[in-house]
């Protein structure tokens, strides 16, 4: 299926130089936010209270924000929790305060704003789970990554294997640049999104590069750039197409899933945009300069064709 049909290839790789620059500056500046702001961690990874408090009527999540915030716990996440007669509180760890004091402190003012709200569930994350939870998260992007790499040696060549995995990385740490910009809270949702951008901007890349590939073995007389060129062009109504649809979805959960997806929706909106510019303006750009041409791509094939055909013209013979 396609939306439109791009009849002249447009020139990408002419632009490589100026695209890679802006990702380069751009990367730069989301590294230089993050050593200089750092992340705002949640409770998941810093350790913190969280209180589960049921209502007879639906909740009004606004009332019970300010409730919380009335008393100086402004970092509190406040959100539905499974009903919307169900609330779930997430308090950061108070070093003047014990869990019983903190718990005790969010009750009053609950029953203040509300005299219905019923505390059910009072639990402690402790800040040793969250070095762990940190330690699990970064392990599992390494092996995401390193995935990643081999399964696109193995299918590709290694040259792509490097440049999907540059424009992947390249994804995640703009990705983490924004939120240690904006010091929007980083929790485990928001890992999930970039393990998912992980996967989804790579597809991506697959896609250019299998055509890519083909089209090295039917455009013989035309040089690598104008096989990517091509291949890009070829590519973009599928693209289309695929990030519209997406970010239609995601987009829904950003402006209508509440606080509990707004995080993860932001991530993945942010993932997806520079997915696609990655994708086409990154990754096809470091495989050219790494050197891709079509004997990288298709000698193996061709060599085994040639083997083939020789056995056939053999057996032929013998017969």
């Amino acid at each position: 299926m396609e939306l439109f049909r791009i009849k002249k290839d447009i020139p990408f790789m002419s632009y490589g130089r100026l695209t890679t620059a802006i990702s380069l500056i751009t990367f730069l500046l989301a590294v230089f936010f993050l050593w200089s702001k750092g992340l705002n961690y949640g409770v998941d990874f810093t350790g913190g209270t969280v209180m589960e408090v049921n209502y007879p009527q639906s909740a009004n999540i606004d009332s019970i924000r300010k409730a919380v915030d009335s008393i100086g716990l402004k970092d509190a996440t406040v959100q539905n929790f499974g009903t919307s007669h169900d609330v779930l509180i997430r308090l950061p760890l108070k070093k003047e305060m014990s869990i019983a004091q903190l718990s005790e402190t969010v009750t009053k003012a609950l029953k203040e704003a509300d005299a219905t709200a019923e505390v059910r569930r009072v639990e402690s994350v402790g800040s040793q789970v969250g070095d762990e939870l940190y330690e699990s998260g970064g392990l599992a992007l390494l092996l995401v990554c390193a995935g990643i790499m081999a399964y696109l040696a193995i299918r590709f060549e290694w040259r792509f294997a490097v440049a999907a995995i540059i424009a992947n990385m390249h994804d995640v740490v703009i990705i983490l640049g924004f939120f240690a910009f904006f010091q929007w809270e980083f929790n485990l949702t928001v890992l999930a999104a970039i393990l998912a951008v992980l996967g989804y901007s790579v597809n991506e890349s697959v896609v250019v590069f299998d055509r890519v590939r083909e089209n090295f073995r039917k455009m013989r007389k035309a040089n690598v750039v104008q096989v990517i060129d091509n291949a890009i062009t070829r590519t973009m109504s599928r693209t289309v197409i695929t990030h519209l649809m997406t970010q239609t979805m995601v987009g829904s959960m950003l402006l209508f899933g509440g606080e509990v997806l707004h995080n993860f929706a932001l991530a993945l909106t942010i993932g997806i945009l520079f997915g696609i510019y990655s994708s086409v303006l990154v990754a096809c750009p470091i495989a050219m300069w790494l050197g891709v041409n079509r004997a990288n791509l298709i000698g193996d094939v061709e060599k085994k064709e040639s083997d083939k055909k020789d056995a056939d013209n053999a057996t032929e013979a013998l017969s």
